[in-house]
């Protein structure tokens, strides 16, 4: 930071790292992101990126080192992000208990680039999520019209606890739920089949997706949710999921290229 003028602090992809949010997928050649403050001297350093804004929210340090609060790191990233990268930041910081909805309503109510964007991405967050892969599967089937109610409690006929589900699918007994590389190894296995088996004896039921499946088959997710419900599948509803898709970083959009020096 001695490169750096009073009052300097880490801003917005740079903060995100730092705090060690969920991530989407990120160039690894990004410049330093920096909040200096207004009347600041101005940077010329090329591996730095700075923004003269006037902060929302607390200030804050992680790692030892300065950087803005929960509510000005998601209000930065929105100027650059989509509405599903947000969502993704936002969800861990909700979950971690770093912020709540209502700082973060309060910072998207600002006259700010990215305002907007963060307005509509609040729309979809939930402090529930435990990974981002469990956030995708949720918005993608709230995008898709679908009522679900994350981490849900499953309990047998005598009220004895069985497990805890990603997603529940309210009028069904089935549980939606993203299996990561985590769950591949032995122990982990093990320990899956008995909550399975738990599941099975207790009346429930569950379907695992990998990452790979909530980006390439949202149709096939989708329509098994319909089917269970008994209702018609339209290839229509998977409009609003894929528009959110494509507008993210999760699509590969280049929406950081201006920060890349060639």
């Amino acid at each position: 930071m001695t490169v750096l003028p009073d009052g300097a602090k880490f801003t917005h992809l740079t903060a995100a790292r730092l705090y060690g949010l969920w991530l989407p997928p990120i160039p690894v050649d990004l410049p330093v992101f920096v909040s200096l403050p207004r009347g600041a001297n101005r940077v010329r350093r090329p591996e730095i990126q700075a923004f003269r804004v006037d902060p929302v929210g607390h200030r804050d340090r992680s790692a030892g080192v300065p950087v803005v609060g929960p509510e000005e790191l998601l209000l930065s990233c929105a100027r650059d992000l989509g509405v599903l990268d947000l969502v993704v930041l936002g969800d861990c910081l909700l979950h971690r208990g770093w912020t709540d909805l209502d700082r973060l309503t309060a910072a998207a109510a600002r006259h700010r680039a990215g305002a907007p964007v963060l307005r509509s991405a609040l729309a979809w967050m939930s402090r529930s999520a435990e990974s981002p892969w469990e956030s995708l599967l949720r918005v993608q089937h709230r995008a898709a019209g679908l009522q679900v109610v994350p981490q849900h409690v499953v309990r047998d006929a005598q009220d004895r606890f069985v497990a805890r589900g990603d997603l529940w699918l309210p009028g069904t007994r089935m549980l939606h739920e993203y299996d990561g590389a985590g769950h591949r190894d032995r122990a982990t296995h093990v320990r899956d089949l008995d909550r399975d088996r738990r599941l099975l004896a207790a009346g429930w039921a569950r379907r695992a997706y990998t990452a790979r499946e909530v980006m390439r088959c949202p149709g096939e997710i989708i329509q098994a949710a319909m089917r269970l419900l008994g209702c018609p599948f339209d290839p229509s509803m998977l409009q609003p999921w894929r528009q959110l898709l494509g507008e993210s970083l999760f699509s590969g959009q280049p929406r950081l290229a201006r920060y890349i020096r060639g």
